[in-house]
């Protein structure tokens, strides 16, 4: 129940952040304002753009406009280097943050029993919960809060956030240096490649510590 409880409030907070300043920080970004925002700081652009990535766990900024923009800065390979790696360290951040709280902090906030429950659900599925999580709205930094404080593995934690975090930055950084919308195509890889990164990555671990003596 607490479980739920936090997850709703982190829910409204965020939410409510978006609605009050969601427009005044996205008209920054819109109509090549985000190129134009990272060009200025020339060679160090990449550097901007994975603050910004990094920054939207705390502010509202239009994560997938950033991404788009170092796609056309950088073109689609290096661009979706760049936004992945902010895409996950802004979930490392958030998932260290809550972790860092340690058994004691999370007793205080969620209770022995629901502790328990929370560890159980992100030993068992906590992998395709981040991995799909990605590329929806809200969810990816109340997913790695709730995962850091229910103490789920730093490791799985990480490899399901690649997992989630690589088709994202691969399609926002095709399309911005596509110049493209949003295609229905792109929103179906984003959605169902995280589901076959963490299904694949999944069996290789399996298979490592199965061949360990």
């Amino acid at each position: 129940m607490r479980n739920l409880l936090v997850f709703g409030v982190l829910f409204v907070l965020i939410v409510a952040s978006f609605l009050h300043w969601g427009d005044w920080f996205s008209s920054f970004f819109e109509d090549n304002g985000a190129v134009t925002i990272l060009t200025s700081y020339g060679r160090w652009a990449w550097v901007v753009g994975l603050v910004l990535l990094m920054a939207d766990l705390f502010l509202p900024l239009p994560a997938t406009l950033v991404m788009s923009a170092l796609g056309y800065i950088y073109g689609p390979f290096i661009g979706s280097i760049f936004s992945t790696i902010g895409s996950v360290m802004a979930g490392l951040l958030a998932f260290g943050l809550c972790r860092a709280l340690g058994e004691r902090g999370a007793l205080v906030i969620l209770g022995k029993k629901d502790l328990e429950k929370g560890r159980n659900l992100f030993s068992n599925k906590g992998g395709w919960i981040v991995a799909v999580s990605r590329w929806l709205p809200v969810l990816p930094e109340i997913v790695s809060c709730m995962a850091g404080l229910n103490q789920m593995s730093a490791g799985k934690f990480t490899v399901a956030l690649v997992c989630g975090s690589l088709p994202l930055g691969l399609v926002f950084a095709y399309i911005g240096h596509s110049g493209r919308d949003y295609p229905m195509a792109a929103t179906l890889i984003s959605a169902l490649f995280p589901v076959v990164l963490w299904g694949f990555a999944q069996w290789a671990l399996r298979s490592l510590f199965d061949r360990r003596p």
